[in-house]
């Protein structure tokens, strides 16, 4: 069974690659209904200019737009880094069944880290939820975006004060 969830979140993690070589912040995402992909993308709110254009919001649109229901029950979310509270919500209002994320986000996570929005007893719709799948790989590629970025913030103040 963990491979088949590592299979996915492989497939998840190129999605966040190819958000990377876009410039966004590198989270893919996919949905699955009985071993079928029904969904799969990555962030895009800098191309979009839609701060809601997370990976997760994206598949859900998707895969409601594919079913023609905004419900998409007995259905999985894979997605590379574990999800804010906007995305955590967007779950439970999707009943979503089952969630694996791949890294913790120790800053903004609303599913373990920070918040635990998906076991809280406020919503009568529960996911279950597992995460850490491919945690270093998922965990690495959004580090390296991060390190990258702030060199390349570093660079743009010494050359402007060079100037």
């Amino acid at each position: 069974m963990l491979d088949k969830h590592q299979s996915y979140m492989g497939q998840a993690l190129k999605l966040a690659h190819k958000a990377a070589l876009e410039g966004e912040v590198p989270v893919g995402a996919l949905l699955v209904i009985d071993d079928q992909i029904i969904a799969q993308t990555y962030n895009q709110s800098i191309y979009k200019h839609d701060p809601c254009a997370h990976a997760e919001i994206l598949a859900l649109r998707a895969a409601a737009n594919q079913l023609k229901n905004y419900r998409l029950p007995k259905s999985t979310l894979y997605v590379t880094l574990e999800p804010c509270s906007m995305c955590a919500g967007a779950l439970v209002h999707a009943r979503i069944e089952n969630l694996f994320f791949g890294a913790y986000d120790l800053k903004a996570g609303a599913v373990t880290s920070q918040y635990q929005l998906l076991d809280t007893n406020l919503f009568q719709h529960r996911v279950k939820w597992q995460g850490g799948i491919l945690q270093e790989g998922c965990s690495e590629i959004i580090s390296a975006f991060f390190k990258k970025r702030r060199l390349e913030k570093k660079l743009n103040i010494k050359n402007s004060q060079a100037k």
